[in-house]
């Protein structure tokens, strides 16, 4: 063996090693929208954490793609982690506002605590006008929720920024909740986007 074939692979082995210790989550396409593995956010890279549709009944209502720092494969893990997140949302059909906004508020409500709840009652509030802010979705549109240390939650649709920032980092968790609490939109999306547990 040559010294230039055991140097190539030597390098191999290394590369090797460093893609087994780190954990990464390949482009995803669900329900026919592509979820890219890495995202930009507050000058940090993130990388996709998972993605999966919300179905209910048989309508496929939304895609969701969770990008976080790091990847994390339980629900604590997502929540505690550091850095910016991204909860991005993309319909699937043409839907009122109002109506994603108020089954947004019901599961929000089902999966937060009464002490919590309390805590964040004025944040809901205002989470909750961003809707009326948006008249009516449709298919293609794109909603991302964001959280990003020092500013806040942030909200988009299909890039435009919509209600006030919300500088609460219980607020954005119970957001999250929404899709990843104990009683969830829809189990196989939670499932879908926490990503797998390390070996």
């Amino acid at each position: 063996m040559t010294a230039v074939s055991k140097f190539s692979k030597a390098v191999l082995a290394c590369m090797f090693l460093v893609m087994a210790s780190g954990q990464t989550i390949a482009a995803v396409d669900a329900g026919g929208v592509k979820y890219e593995d890495t995202m930009a956010l507050g000058g940090k890279e993130l990388v996709l954490n998972g993605a999966g549709v919300r179905n209910k009944f048989v309508v496929k209502v939304y895609a969701a793609g969770l990008y976080l720092a790091e990847a994390q494969s339980t629900v604590d893990g997502v929540l505690k982690v550091d850095g910016p997140r991204r909860m991005r949302l993309v319909m699937l059909r043409d839907i009122s506002a109002e109506d994603l906004g108020s089954a947004f508020m019901v599961a929000l409500s089902q999966n937060t605590s009464e002490q919590d709840m309390a805590k964040i009652v004025t944040h809901v509030s205002k989470y909750g006008e961003m809707f009326g802010q948006v008249s009516f979705l449709r298919r293609g549109d794109i909603i991302d929720t964001d959280w990003i240390p020092g500013v806040g939650n942030q909200c988009y649709v299909n890039g435009k920024k919509v209600g006030p920032n919300i500088p609460d980092p219980l607020f954005y968790n119970s957001v999250l909740r929404i899709w990843l609490g104990d009683k969830p939109v829809d189990p196989a999306l939670k499932a879908k986007l926490l990503a797998p547990a390390k070996k």
